[in-house]
């Protein structure tokens, strides 16, 4: 390839590399970018409504969330950490006859918690019953046990990769609140069955850090989202995807080529200043508008 000296300048480093190796810097391939959302948002209402109001909001993947507060208020997990395999099994094929894949499960203990081996195990069981492919689990906000964390995980990758599932860690605050810190914990397991979630509104919210620099430390380990944006002005919240102060086409442009399938889960639907919807029919519409929003962000990304 003949080249002017004016040519090398204008392409820099980057740009001569690609124009001298065009076939290598096509094979990089899209991410399959995943846009799903928790049932969390509707933690208020009936697990069925959420399935429902999720479905009815244009989204084809949801992810687990937490606890519902089901007919005469009484609140319910999602899934017991005690529940056979044969029940989350059962919770998959309820998703699926709506139309929604299930891409995440929360874990709902610490890693470093007494018995926190042994219910991160059934988690993955039960993901694996319900072909759920991540396991998602993180730390106190006010830090962990560093070294107990490395021993479960190496413990429970390779239990992991058997069952088909990946378990993700987050940023919560605390030692673990930037994706760095988690990217180095995953790097110390070295276990392709324990990877990263990347929570860009976590890491901003307890932290104050800019997730965007943050990604960049540990981008090469995320495997997934928890969707939530945060604002620091006029107050200090968390909110939903392009509500706040997080440049989305920045966030996801770090993992845009990745070739992997990449789950997006909207933890957080939320409008700043404003009180949670009263009806579901309110979260619904919100649940729409973050679809809308990161469709658009990956579809320009994409182009």
């Amino acid at each position: 390839m003949d080249l002017t000296r004016r040519d090398f300048l204008e392409l820099g480093a980057g740009g001569l590399a690609a124009a001298a190796f065009p076939a290598q810097e096509a094979r990089k391939a899209a991410t399959k970018f995943q846009v799903a959302c928790m049932t969390l948002p509707y933690s208020a209402f009936p697990l069925q409504r959420a399935l429902e109001g999720i479905k009815a909001a244009g989204y084809s993947f949801v992810a687990w969330g937490t606890s519902h507060k089901e007919e005469g208020g009484k609140s319910a997990p999602v899934m017991a950490a005690d529940a056979a395999p044969a029940k989350a099994k059962e919770l998959g094929k309820r998703c699926r006859d709506l139309g929604l894949e299930p891409l995440m499960m929360f874990s709902g203990i610490y890693p470093e918690a007494k018995d926190g081996l042994e219910v991160l195990t059934r988690r993955l069981e039960q993901a694996s019953a319900a072909g759920v492919p991540q396991v998602l689990t993180f730390g106190h906000t006010k830090g962990g046990n560093r070294a107990l964390w490395v021993e479960r995980f190496r413990a429970l990758g390779p239990r992991a990769r058997d069952l088909g599932v990946l378990l993700v860690v987050k940023q919560h605050g605390g030692e673990t609140g930037t994706g760095e810190a988690c990217a180095a914990i995953v790097r110390e397991v070295a276990d392709e069955g324990v990877k990263v979630n990347f929570d860009a509104g976590n890491v901003m919210d307890y932290l104050n850090v800019d997730p965007i620099p943050d990604l960049a430390k540990c981008a090469d380990t995320v495997r997934s989202f928890c969707i939530k944006d945060h604002r620091n002005f006029p107050k200090d919240e968390d909110c939903g995807p392009g509500f706040g102060e997080i440049d989305h086409y920045k966030l996801l442009h770090a993992v845009a080529s990745t070739g992997l399938p990449m789950p997006l889960c909207c933890e957080n639907i939320s409008a700043p200043l404003l009180p949670r919807p009263p009806a579901p029919e309110g979260v619904d519409a919100l649940a729409r508008r973050a679809r809308e929003f990161l469709e658009t962000v990956i579809a320009g990304l994409q182009k």
